[in-house]
């Protein structure tokens, strides 16, 4: 009997069609990575897991998938651990490795390791997949791709700006319109000040971060579990309830919060980003939300979050400012700042929108027809000349019926289709078709390569 085949939930396979919208996504992002001055690194899909637990709070922990020990990976436990109350114990004795959960800490690593090796500021892009023990639902899926750039070594709000400009410049080419919401961790941090709860920040952050999913009675229904009194939440309604323009938002929280000295900080820090870009041309909107938290515990100052206007989906792209998280590997006084584009979802919301430009669906160029073996011997050299010219060609491999040749490329959605037969061998001028609009016309190879080259 056949072996059932398939894959894990919530990962993929991607066909030839979406492989090739992918990187037409990929090279667009990495293309404005590049024209900001940003470079490659890459890091193992796997890290050891004293690196990755305890940097995403509780709750991102017990979404990392662990790495079993090779060999007998029980050999240094024993039988009384093999029950669920010892989980927290049994973990470390089997697994010391696990499959990384973000870019962002293991950017942290690959920082402290190499501190000697680096210009700072260093400025860094990194794509790359990363994976998380969800469960699987649309815009949600186990393995991921994600396309990182972050700052590290300077504490200059100048570096959430363009950040920000950033962001606007990869959805304007990718023609998705967007809104960019803005935070400051020390505006949340204030809010627990001054609701005297400052030890509860964490706690306070996680509910906030699920305001969108499940809401504000049930965010209060959390937080009520958490330790929050009644006058509390009523404390916190006006602070997460407030609307208005940007500037009314921070007058209203200069108010609130200012006070404190978390706040007062949050409020000129995010107040300093807005004021410059308002003189720049961000084409998105961009909204202060003062709810914004992201749930990641190493935040300590701004806080990114993009979402579609024209989809229902999650963040599509998120990040935020770090002060402490290399300090945690031995290198202390080391801010950076960074955001983390979710290419997956934003796949997702350019299939929705239909949003891929033609020219995404396909690579090769030219299909040349094979119509027998001198045929194919003749379209070899010309197919050399029209590859060397920078163009993706290919020849047809079998001298089979004419209808199956130009029916592989309609499916292949390759343009243009080259006949060399005969005659035209003869006479060094080739029959042209260009399948979209079933012209067709006689042309010399050096014609060719121009109507190619001048996307005609």
């Amino acid at each position: 009997m056949a072996q059932k085949v398939g894959i894990p939930k919530g990962t993929r396979d991607f066909n030839p069609d979406q492989m090739m919208k992918r990187n037409y996504l990929f090279d667009t992002i990495k293309e404005v990575f590049q024209r900001y001055g940003y470079l490659p690194i890459e890091t193992p899909s796997m890290e050891n897991l004293s690196t990755l637990m305890g940097k995403y709070g509780e709750e991102g922990d017990k979404l990392l998938f662990k790495v079993l020990n090779s060999g007998n990976y029980l050999s240094k436990t024993s039988p009384d651990l093999l029950h669920e109350d010892s989980l927290n114990k049994l973990t470390p004795l089997i697994s010391e490795k696990g499959l990384r959960y973000d870019l962002t800490v293991p950017f942290a690593r690959f920082v402290v390791q190499h501190q000697n090796d680096l210009q700072f500021p260093f400025k860094r892009y990194q794509i790359q997949p990363v994976w998380r023990a969800d469960r699987p639902q649309k815009g949600r899926y186990r393995e991921f791709y994600q396309c990182d750039v972050d700052v590290i070594g300077s504490t200059s709000l100048l570096n959430e700006v363009e950040l920000v400009r950033m962001i606007d410049d990869v959805f304007t080419e990718l023609d998705i319109n967007i809104v960019i919401k803005l935070n400051n961790r020390k505006i949340l941090s204030g809010i627990a000040q001054t609701i005297d709860k400052p030890e509860l920040l964490t706690d306070l952050t996680t509910a906030i971060d699920k305001l969108d999913k499940i809401g504000l009675d049930k965010v209060y229904e959390e937080l009520t579990l958490k330790g929050f009194s009644v006058d509390e939440l009523k404390q916190l309604e006006p602070i997460i309830n407030l609307g208005g323009s940007n500037d009314s938002k921070l007058n209203c929280l200069r108010e609130l919060i200012g006070h404190t000295k978390d706040g007062s900080d949050g409020i000129v820090e995010l107040n300093t980003v807005l004021k410059h870009l308002k003189t720049l041309k961000i084409k998105a909107d961009v909204e202060l939300d003062q709810s914004l938290a992201r749930g990641l515990n190493y935040y300590t100052g701004a806080i990114i979050e993009v979402k579609a206007k024209d989809v229902q989906m999650g963040s599509i792209c998120g990040g935020g400012r770090y002060d402490d998280l290399t300090s945690i590997f031995g290198l202390p006084n080391v801010s950076g700042v960074g955001v983390s584009f979710g290419a997956d979802r934003i796949y997702d919301v350019m299939e929705e929108l239909e949003l891929f430009p033609e020219t995404a669906h396909h690579t090769t160029q030219l299909l040349i027809v094979n119509f027998g073996e001198a045929e194919a011997s003749h379209s070899l050299v010309l197919l050399q000349k029209i590859q060397r010219a920078g163009i993706n060609a290919e020849l047809y491999p079998d001298a089979d019926k004419l209808k199956k040749q130009m029916k592989y490329a309609d499916q292949k959605k390759i343009p243009l289709v080259l006949l060399v037969g005969e005659e035209e061998i003869k006479s060094n001028s080739y029959n042209l078709k260009h399948m979209k609009t079933g012209l067709q016309e006689n042309v010399t190879v050096e014609q060719l390569i121009k109507i190619i080259k001048s996307g005609i």
